[in-house]
Protein backbone atom coordinates (compact mmCIF):
# COMPACT_ATOMS: atom_id res chain seq x y z
CA UNK A 1 0.00 0.00 0.00
CA UNK A 2 0.92 3.21 -1.16
CA UNK A 3 1.51 6.29 1.64
CA UNK A 4 1.83 9.89 1.07
CA UNK A 5 1.75 12.84 3.83
CA UNK A 6 2.15 16.26 2.86
CA UNK A 7 2.46 18.62 5.33
CA UNK A 8 3.22 22.42 4.78
CA UNK A 9 4.87 25.11 7.74
CA UNK A 10 4.47 28.90 7.26
CA UNK A 11 8.42 28.91 7.74
CA UNK A 12 11.17 28.97 5.10
CA UNK A 13 13.23 26.23 4.28
CA UNK A 14 15.82 27.06 6.13
CA UNK A 15 13.95 27.50 9.65
CA UNK A 16 12.10 24.12 9.23
CA UNK A 17 15.74 22.31 8.07
CA UNK A 18 17.24 23.74 11.31
CA UNK A 19 14.15 22.60 13.47
CA UNK A 20 14.18 19.01 11.85
CA UNK A 21 18.04 18.91 12.96
CA UNK A 22 17.50 20.60 16.16
CA UNK A 23 17.75 18.11 18.85
CA UNK A 24 15.85 20.27 21.55
CA UNK A 25 13.37 20.55 19.27
CA UNK A 26 12.90 17.06 18.08
CA UNK A 27 12.14 15.96 21.93
CA UNK A 28 9.89 18.76 22.31
CA UNK A 29 7.84 18.23 19.27
CA UNK A 30 7.33 14.45 19.72
CA UNK A 31 6.90 14.93 23.47
CA UNK A 32 3.86 17.09 22.40
CA UNK A 33 2.55 15.28 19.37
CA UNK A 34 2.82 11.84 21.50
CA UNK A 35 -1.16 12.07 22.93
CA UNK A 36 -1.72 9.38 25.76
CA UNK A 37 2.33 7.85 25.00
CA UNK A 38 5.53 8.34 26.59
CA UNK A 39 8.33 9.55 24.21
CA UNK A 40 11.28 6.94 25.18
CA UNK A 41 14.21 8.39 23.20
CA UNK A 42 14.82 11.21 20.38
CA UNK A 43 18.19 11.29 19.25
CA UNK A 44 19.85 13.30 15.98
CA UNK A 45 23.41 12.63 14.87
CA UNK A 46 25.26 14.80 12.15
CA UNK A 47 24.33 18.11 11.53
CA UNK A 48 22.58 20.21 8.93
CA UNK A 49 25.64 20.59 7.06
CA UNK A 50 27.25 17.39 6.46
CA UNK A 51 23.90 15.65 6.39
CA UNK A 52 21.76 14.39 9.77
CA UNK A 53 19.92 11.42 11.03
CA UNK A 54 16.82 11.69 13.51
CA UNK A 55 15.70 8.54 15.33
CA UNK A 56 13.06 9.00 17.55
CA UNK A 57 10.87 6.07 19.60
CA UNK A 58 7.66 6.49 21.65
CA UNK A 59 5.24 4.19 23.18
CA UNK A 60 1.72 4.97 22.09
CA UNK A 61 -2.01 3.90 22.61
CA UNK A 62 -3.91 1.69 20.68
CA UNK A 63 -6.69 3.94 20.15
CA UNK A 64 -4.10 5.08 16.84
CA UNK A 65 -5.16 1.84 15.62
CA UNK A 66 -8.38 0.61 14.14
CA UNK A 67 -10.47 -1.42 16.01
CA UNK A 68 -10.29 -4.89 14.29
CA UNK A 69 -6.24 -5.20 14.25
CA UNK A 70 -5.75 -3.93 17.84
CA UNK A 71 -5.61 -7.72 18.78
CA UNK A 72 -2.43 -7.96 17.20
CA UNK A 73 -0.60 -5.80 19.01
CA UNK A 74 -1.81 -5.66 21.99
CA UNK A 75 -2.41 -2.08 24.89
CA UNK A 76 0.13 -0.12 23.64
CA UNK A 77 2.42 0.09 20.53
CA UNK A 78 6.32 0.83 20.42
CA UNK A 79 7.08 3.11 16.90
CA UNK A 80 10.60 3.70 15.58
CA UNK A 81 10.82 6.45 13.38
CA UNK A 82 14.17 6.75 11.69
CA UNK A 83 14.83 10.18 9.42
CA UNK A 84 17.95 10.23 7.55
CA UNK A 85 18.24 13.83 5.36
CA UNK A 86 21.16 14.75 3.11
CA UNK A 87 22.82 18.01 3.63
CA UNK A 88 20.49 21.50 1.69
CA UNK A 89 20.99 21.24 -2.14
CA UNK A 90 19.28 23.39 -4.07
CA UNK A 91 16.82 25.03 -1.35
CA UNK A 92 15.81 21.59 -0.64
CA UNK A 93 16.58 18.74 1.13
CA UNK A 94 15.83 15.19 0.85
CA UNK A 95 16.25 12.14 2.75
CA UNK A 96 14.43 8.43 4.00
CA UNK A 97 12.49 7.42 6.18
CA UNK A 98 10.92 3.99 8.43
CA UNK A 99 8.57 3.73 10.61
CA UNK A 100 8.04 0.42 12.13
CA UNK A 101 5.64 -0.77 14.90
CA UNK A 102 8.05 -3.26 17.43
CA UNK A 103 6.02 -6.40 17.37
CA UNK A 104 3.53 -5.94 14.64
CA UNK A 105 4.49 -7.06 11.39
CA UNK A 106 4.41 -3.60 9.56
CA UNK A 107 6.58 -1.08 8.38
CA UNK A 108 6.71 1.90 6.55
CA UNK A 109 9.72 2.84 4.31
CA UNK A 110 10.46 5.57 1.71
CA UNK A 111 11.61 9.23 1.12
CA UNK A 112 11.25 12.33 2.60
CA UNK A 113 11.53 16.02 1.12
CA UNK A 114 11.48 19.42 2.11
CA UNK A 115 10.88 21.98 -0.45
CA UNK A 116 10.26 25.31 -0.56
CA UNK A 117 6.13 26.86 -1.45
CA UNK A 118 5.97 29.94 -3.76
CA UNK A 119 4.52 31.85 -0.55
CA UNK A 120 7.96 31.64 1.00
CA UNK A 121 6.58 28.41 3.13
CA UNK A 122 8.44 24.59 3.41
CA UNK A 123 6.05 21.61 2.22
CA UNK A 124 7.27 18.23 3.93
CA UNK A 125 6.08 15.20 2.09
CA UNK A 126 6.73 11.92 3.37
CA UNK A 127 6.27 9.03 0.49
CA UNK A 128 6.58 5.49 0.92
CA UNK A 129 4.95 1.83 1.16
CA UNK A 130 2.96 -0.11 3.57
CA UNK A 131 4.61 -3.30 4.27
CA UNK A 132 2.02 -5.81 6.50
CA UNK A 133 3.23 -9.45 6.31
CA UNK A 134 -0.07 -10.62 8.34
CA UNK A 135 -1.48 -13.83 6.23
CA UNK A 136 -5.20 -13.01 5.49
CA UNK A 137 -5.02 -9.64 7.60
CA UNK A 138 -2.10 -7.71 5.69
CA UNK A 139 -4.39 -4.88 4.01
CA UNK A 140 -6.28 -4.73 7.17
CA UNK A 141 -3.08 -4.08 8.65
CA UNK A 142 -1.44 -2.24 6.45
CA UNK A 143 -4.16 0.12 6.35
CA UNK A 144 -4.40 0.62 10.06
CA UNK A 145 -0.44 1.11 10.22
CA UNK A 146 -1.02 4.11 7.40
CA UNK A 147 -4.04 5.62 9.34
CA UNK A 148 -1.61 5.57 12.17
CA UNK A 149 1.10 7.21 10.59
CA UNK A 150 -0.67 9.46 9.06
CA UNK A 151 -2.53 10.76 12.24
CA UNK A 152 1.25 10.70 13.98
CA UNK A 153 3.04 12.84 11.00
CA UNK A 154 0.17 15.71 11.28
CA UNK A 155 0.24 15.44 15.02
CA UNK A 156 4.19 15.97 15.17
CA UNK A 157 3.60 19.03 12.07
CA UNK A 158 0.95 20.81 14.37
CA UNK A 159 3.66 20.44 17.05
CA UNK A 160 6.24 22.14 14.76
CA UNK A 161 4.44 24.83 13.93
CA UNK A 162 3.99 25.76 17.19
CA UNK A 163 7.66 25.33 17.39
CA UNK A 164 8.39 27.91 14.88
CA UNK A 165 6.19 30.08 16.06
CA UNK A 166 7.67 30.30 18.75
CA UNK A 167 11.43 29.99 17.69
CA UNK A 168 12.03 30.97 13.95
CA UNK A 169 12.27 34.43 12.33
Amino acid sequence: MHLTVELTYPADVDAVAAMLADESSVRWRTARSTTGGTLEAADVTGSLDSGFTVAVRRTMPVDTITGHVRHLVGDQVEVRQVEAYEPPSGGRMVGTVAIEIVGAPVRITGTVRVEPLPDGGTRHVYDGDVHATVPLFANAVAEAAAAAARRTLEADADAARAWLAEHAG
